[in-house]
C-alpha cells in the first residue's frame, strides 16, 4: 500500500529566510533513491496558512506529515497570514488538529527553527 507524505512549508516574509526548498528537494531526492520509493507519494504545500492545514489533511489524506518552517518552542509553529506575515498557531491547537486525524496519520515531524518535535507511532 502506498503512503502519502504531506510536506507543509511556511516561511513568512517577516521572518528569517529559511532554505525550505533545499530541504524539500533533499527529502524528494532521498525518496527517489530509496529501494521502496514506489510505496510513497510526496505532496507539497507552500506558504501554508493555518486554514490550509486542515484542508490539506482532508484533501490529501496523508499518513506522514512533515512541517518545515519557524517555531516558537512550546508556544507553537509559525505559519503565514493572508498577507504573508507570521501567524503563530499554538501547540494545543496543533495537537487537537492532529488528534482529529490520529486514525490516518502514522507520523508527524515538526521541523522548525527553535523547536524540533517528532511524534512517532510507526514512523518509516
Amino acid at each position: 500500500m502506498r503512503q502519502t507524505i504531506l510536506i507543509l512549508a511556511a516561511n513568512p516574509k517577516d521572518t528569517k529566510r529559511l532554505r525550505l526548498d533545499e530541504e524539500v528537494r533533499e527529502i524528494d531526492a532521498g525518496l527517489q533513491r530509496a529501494r521502496q520509493r514506489d510505496q510513497f507519494i510526496l505532496e507539497q504545500k507552500w506558504a501554508v496558512q493555518p486554514r490550509d492545514i486542515q484542508r490539506a489533511m482532508l484533501d490529501i489524506n496523508p499518513q506522514i506529515v512533515h512541517f518545515s518552517g519557524h517555531g516558537a518552542g512550546d508556544e507553537g509553529l509559525v505559519f503565514e497570514d493572508e498577507t504573508g506575515r507570521a501567524k503563530l498557531v499554538d501547540s494545543e491547537a496543533l495537537a487537537g488538529l492532529f488528534e482529529l486525524f490520529a486514525s490516518q496519520v502514522e507520523c508527524v515531524v515538526l521541523n522548525a527553527l527553535s523547536s524540533l518535535w517528532i511524534e512517532k507511532k510507526n514512523c518509516v
